[in-house]
């Protein structure tokens, strides 16, 4: 499994980067170098620098095709880029990736994709949290994450927490 830096900011600004350990399970979880630079290196002070920084099971990778990679930042920035490339090169078996144009793109090459959102109806489906609604709220006061009104109604119908 692949991720985007997006996915790593959201989950460790509401205290939840142990779900992607979670749908990892005994598999770990990589990133490519540009998202480590976002997160760790340019991040400090953010959420999200300290927690993957000391996790053992997000490994980074570097991207060995960086002719792919110069294709993909015609269409997408760098971290972004560098995600879908290290996927298509390792044939992941998901990716994770919040930017809903970045996902349709990653989608039309073949890859399987999910988002912040997502892994939370996962998470919820699974029984690992109670209360979709809660970590929904908290992602857009927290973590700044842009949540449209139809698609927060629709997330919390398809859990069955109907407002």
């Amino acid at each position: 499994m692949i991720c985007d830096s997006s996915v790593l900011i959201a989950l460790s600004s509401i205290d939840m980067l142990n779900l992607l350990q979670n749908i990892c399970k005994n598999e770990n979880l990589f990133i490519p170098k540009a998202v480590w630079n976002e997160v760790v290196i340019e991040g400090k002070d953010r959420p999200g620098t300290l927690e993957v920084a000391a996790s053992g099971w997000i490994k980074v990778k570097e991207v060995k095709n960086q002719w792919i990679v110069k294709i993909l930042v015609t269409q997408l920035d760098y971290g972004e880029a560098e995600v879908i490339a290290l996927a298509l090169e390792m044939g992941a078996r998901l990716v994770l990736l919040d930017e809903k144009e970045v996902r349709e793109f990653a989608r039309k090459l073949g890859l399987k994709v999910l988002g912040t959102i997502g892994l939370l109806i996962w998470a919820k489906k699974e029984g690992l949290i109670d209360n979709l609604k809660v970590y929904l709220d908290a992602l857009q006061m927290k973590a700044g994450f842009r949540v449209s009104q139809q698609l927060y109604k629709q997330v919390l119908k398809e859990v069955s927490e109907e407002e």
